[in-house]
């Protein structure tokens, strides 16, 4: 999926309308004219206030329609987040929003498939699972090993888990815009 520039900025229009109605009561969304807004996606919504995380959240899986995950996600990424209190009003005009849609997972079997900065991980191991998305590893600068061990931490597991023979490791790439970008 090769989202155009204003398929992006609808989605992103479409994700701070979302949270500003539930604020203010006020505002309408955009339309949605695009067919590939229309497919079901993965997608994760960040919130960043004067560019420190402020909430992310989202879907692995391709669930509903892309514009439906994008509203649901930025209602959770702004109220539900559970690393946060809930947004209110006065933050909105310091929040900058970001929407990352994913690829499907694919499971690898060998490590070295990790391609830092263009993939995301997704381990499972038991009960436990984490997720980073493929910025993270690239905005903190983490080599393939940092961020293997950085998304056991995120599943809540050992560092070295992710060597372990029950862990499943998954890659995805992601399409990453932010509203700085439609500037």
């Amino acid at each position: 999926m090769k989202l155009t520039d204003r398929e992006k900025k609808t989605l992103l229009s479409i994700a701070r309308k979302t949270i500003e109605k539930k604020l203010t009561g006020k505002g309408a969304l955009p339309a949605v004219e695009s067919e590939l807004l229309n497919e079901k996606r993965g997608a994760f919504v960040t919130l960043k206030k004067k560019g420190a995380l402020r909430g992310c959240i989202g879907y692995i899986e391709p669930v509903r329609a892309l514009h439906r995950t994008i509203e649901e996600m930025a209602l959770a990424a702004a109220f539900d987040d559970p690393r946060f209190p809930p947004l209110c009003a006065e933050e909105l005009c310091d929040l900058e929003l970001e929407i990352s849609v994913l690829t499907p997972l694919v499971e690898i079997k060998d490590v070295s498939q990790i391609e830092v900065g263009k993939h995301g991980i997704y381990l499972r191991k038991g009960y436990c699972a984490g997720l980073l998305l493929p910025q993270v590893a690239k905005e903190y600068r983490w080599d393939r090993l940092t961020f293997l061990e950085q998304t056991c931490y995120k599943a809540g597991l050992p560092r070295g888990a992710w060597k372990e023979k029950d862990a499943r490791i998954f890659i995805f790439s992601a399409d990453v815009f932010c509203e700085a970008d439609r500037s």
